[in-house]
C-alpha cells in the first residue's frame, strides 16, 4: 500500500527521497555561500539559470536544486516537472543529465548515476510510464544504501515488471510484491 500522506508508494521511499532532497538543498546552500549570493535574491534566480544552462560545470545535486527553484516559462510548473508534452520541461529534464556525477567511496561504479536517474524519475513521475516509475522508485532506497544491481538482475526485474499492468505497477510497494503478482504470468 502506498504512503498516501506523501504521495509516495512507501514510507521507505518517502524517507529516501527526503534524504536526497536535503542533500540537494545543502549543495545549493553551499554554492550560494561560496558565491555570496543571497537566498531569494535576483542574483539567486540568475545563478539558477546559469547553472541549468551549463550543467556540466556542476554536481547533479546543484543542478537539481537550481531546477527546483525555477518555473517553466512554457507551462508554469517547476522546471522539468511539467506535463510530458511541455517542450521546455523536456529539454531541461534531458539537459540535467549533463551534470557531474561522482560515485561515493565504496560503492559500485555507476551507483551515483543510478541514484540520480531514479531520483529524477521519482520526482517527475508523470514524465515516465508506470513500469519505469515502479522500477526506479522501488530501487532508489537500495541504491542509496550503496548497492547497484547487475545487468542480469536489472533485466530480470524489468521482465517481472513487464508482466504487471500499469495499475499494478502504480500500487506495488516492494520487489517481493512484484514477484508475487508476476508469478505464473
Amino acid at each position: 500500500m502506498a504512503d498516501s500522506a506523501r504521495g509516495w508508494r512507501s514510507a521507505h521511499l518517502a524517507q529516501t527521497v527526503e534524504r536526497i532532497e536535503r542533500q540537494v538543498e545543502l549543495a545549493w546552500a553551499r554554492l550560494r555561500e561560496e558565491l555570496d549570493v543571497a537566498a531569494g535574491s535576483p542574483d539567486e534566480a540568475a545563478l539558477c539559470w546559469l547553472v541549468v544552462d551549463d550543467p556540466g560545470g556542476y554536481d547533479w545535486r546543484v543542478v537539481d536544486a537550481a531546477l527546483d527553484q525555477l518555473a517553466c516559462p512554457e507551462c508554469g510548473s517547476v522546471l522539468t516537472r511539467g506535463p510530458a508534452d511541455c517542450g521546455r520541461c523536456a529539454y531541461y529534464h534531458g539537459v540535467r543529465f549533463a551534470a557531474r556525477e561522482v560515485d561515493r567511496p565504496a560503492v559500485p561504479p555507476g551507483n551515483e548515476h543510478a541514484i540520480r536517474v531514479a531520483f529524477a524519475v521519482a520526482r517527475a513521475g508523470s514524465r515516465y510510464p508506470a513500469r519505469a516509475r515502479a522500477g526506479f522508485e522501488l530501487l532508489l532506497p537500495t541504491l542509496v544504501a550503496g548497492d547497484l544491481p547487475t545487468t542480469p538482475q536489472a533485466q530480470a526485474a524489468r521482465a517481472l515488471l513487464n508482466k504487471l499492468t500499469p495499475d499494478e505497477c502504480d500500487r506495488v510497494v516492494s520487489f517481493a510484491e512484484v514477484e508475487r503478482l508476476a508469478h505464473g504470468r
